[in-house]
C-alpha cells in the first residue's frame, strides 16, 4: 500500500511539472514563430525604402517651368530613326501612367531645342525626361527605372491627364499653323505706301504656333 501510495502521489507532481512544460513549450513557441514574421515584415519594409527612388536622388536640372511639372523634350523627326522610336518609348510609358506631361518638340520649336541645351549645359539630343525640376535622363535610364519599378516612385503626385484622347485642338501635335500668316511666316503691311511682305510676328521658324488648348 506504502508504495502504491508513494506511486499515486508521485504522479500528480508528474502531470503537474508535465502541464507547466507543455505550457512553456506554447508559448516558447508562440514567441519564436512570431519573431521572424514581425523580423522579415521589418526586413521587407526596410528593404522596399531602401529600393524607391526618390527624386532627391536625381540631378536637380530644371528647364523652365518644370518646378513642378513633368517634361518631355522630344522630336518628331524620322531621320534619325532610333531617336525618334526612342521618344515614342518614353511617351508610350508615361501614356500608361496617364499622368500630365508637357511634352516639348525640339524639331517643331527651335526655342524648346535651346532651353535644353541651356538647362543641360551642352548639346545634346532627345528625349530626354524631367520631372519636377530633376533630370530623369534618356531611355535607357528611363525604361531602367521602369523595369526596376522605381518610374512609379518618381510620378508619385504627378496629376492625371484630363485628356482622354489627342488633342481636339491640335490632333497631339501640340502645334498648329499661324492664323495670321497661314504658315508662310511672312505678312503684308497694308499701312505703308509700298506694302511689303515681312516676318510674322506671331509664328516659330516654321509657320507655326502654340496650341491654345495643349498649352
Amino acid at each position: 500500500m506504502k508504495g502504491k501510495r508513494g506511486r499515486f502521489l508521485g504522479k500528480p507532481n508528474s502531470i503537474s511539472t508535465l502541464k507547466q512544460g507543455l505550457v512553456f513549450n506554447e508559448n516558447t513557441f508562440n514567441q519564436y514563430s512570431q519573431t521572424p514574421s514581425s523580423n522579415k515584415e521589418v526586413s521587407m519594409r526596410s528593404e522596399e525604402a531602401e529600393n524607391r527612388l526618390l527624386l532627391v536622388d536625381l540631378e536637380a536640372k530644371c528647364p523652365p517651368g518644370g518646378s513642378e511639372t513633368v517634361i518631355l523634350y522630344t522630336t518628331s523627326l524620322r531621320g534619325i530613326r532610333k531617336t525618334f522610336e526612342d521618344c515614342n518609348t518614353i511617351r508610350f510609358l508615361l501614356g500608361s501612367f496617364k499622368v500630365l506631361y508637357d511634352e516639348r518638340d525640339v524639331s517643331m520649336h527651335m526655342e524648346f531645342r535651346e532651353e535644353l541645351w541651356r538647362t543641360l549645359g551642352g548639346r545634346v539630343i532627345p528625349p530626354r525626361l524631367f520631372i519636377k525640376g530633376r533630370h530623369v535622363g534618356g531611355v535607357d535610364e528611363v525604361v531602367q527605372f521602369h523595369e526596376q519599378g522605381k518610374l512609379v516612385d518618381l510620378l508619385d503626385g504627378i496629376p492625371k491627364s484630363p485628356l482622354s484622347g489627342p488633342c481636339k485642338g491640335c490632333g497631339g501635335m501640340r502645334f498648329v499653323l499661324c492664323s495670321s500668316c497661314n504658315g508662310s511666316r511672312k505678312v503684308v503691311l497694308e499701312d505703308v505706301c509700298a506694302p511689303l511682305p515681312v516676318r510674322c510676328v506671331n509664328c516659330n521658324e516654321n509657320g507655326l504656333v502654340k496650341c491654345t488648348v495643349c498649352f
